[in-house]
């Protein structure tokens, strides 16, 4: 025998063996796929394999840019709703105004971007179950006592951002001398710190983030003075989508996943 030849017995034993090897991993392959299938999983019904999501990312802690990367509760809330739908989630970032239209224009699925549920709003898209409690709060510079609530706003310029609550309430406030509108929250604080406003009235939940980022120069006053809830925004005609996000929401807050989400960004 030649050295490094084998026995016909010994190849087919061998052959025999090799192929008894590959046959158990393939096998072991399409159990760790079932296996990955099964955590993932094909989409419920009516959930898309891509959910794409707009959202308008200028309102930390809730949706923000860091880097190239979306950030914030809303960001966090819809990467685990998309988990558990079975849907990879790509998210858009949108200018505010266009976050409706965009949706009815069938650019993408849903919208989270803490859009708060308004009947005029629910005559375009409809909302998921409110996933979030949020009210309104007055703004000042650090220091300013001059307005400690709704009230006090008469005579004064407030800022807002366009088309959001915070501009819909200063609306109901009686004897405000002018509502400075502003495309992003951050803008509308910027005008009270660099005086062009006397105050701006925004979510409480973006106000508490905008104190930390500007200690000493801005702070909220009072307590909020009204009461909202946000929605996941979804297309009219699309009934399994939402009935499939509202299902997994209540399972994200009766496992307490919601809690750490809302402990991450809000209640540090």
């Amino acid at each position: 025998m030649r050295r490094g030849a084998l026995e016909p017995s010994c190849r087919r034993s061998i052959v025999r063996r090799a192929g008894w090897t590959a046959a158990l991993v393939v096998l072991a392959a399409m159990a760790w796929g079932a296996g990955a299938a099964g955590v993932g999983a094909a989409p419920r019904p009516g959930v898309p394999e891509t959910l794409r999501v707009g959202t308008d990312a200028t309102y930390p802690p809730m949706e923000f840019m860091e880097g190239d990367e979306f950030r914030g509760f809303d960001m966090d809330l819809i990467r685990e709703i998309g988990k558990r739908l079975g849907a990879k989630v790509v998210i858009q970032n949108v200018g505010w105004d266009g976050l409706i239209p965009g949706l009815n224009n069938r650019n993408y699925d849903v919208v989270i971007s803490a859009m708060t549920i308004l009947p005029e709003r629910q005559e375009a898209v409809d909302f998921s179950d409110p996933y979030f409690n949020a009210g309104q709060i007055i703004v000042v510079r650090k220091g300013d006592t001059r307005v400690k609530g709704p009230n006090d706003l008469k005579g004064k310029v407030v800022a807002v951002q366009i088309n959001t609550t915070g501009q819909f309430a200063s609306e109901k406030i009686a004897g405000v001398t002018r509502i400075d509108k502003y495309d992003t929250t951050p803008l509308a604080v910027q005008a009270v710190m660099q005086r062009s406003a006397d105050a701006a009235v925004i979510d409480l939940p973006v106000a508490v983030e905008l104190v930390k980022e500007y200690p000493g120069q801005i702070e909220f006053v009072g307590k909020p003075f009204t009461e909202e809830y946000y929605g996941i925004a979804v297309r009219k005609g699309r009934p399994e989508l939402l009935k499939a996000i509202n299902e997994v929401l209540q399972e994200i807050k009766r496992d307490g996943t919601y809690d750490k989400i809302y402990a991450r960004w809000i209640g540090r």
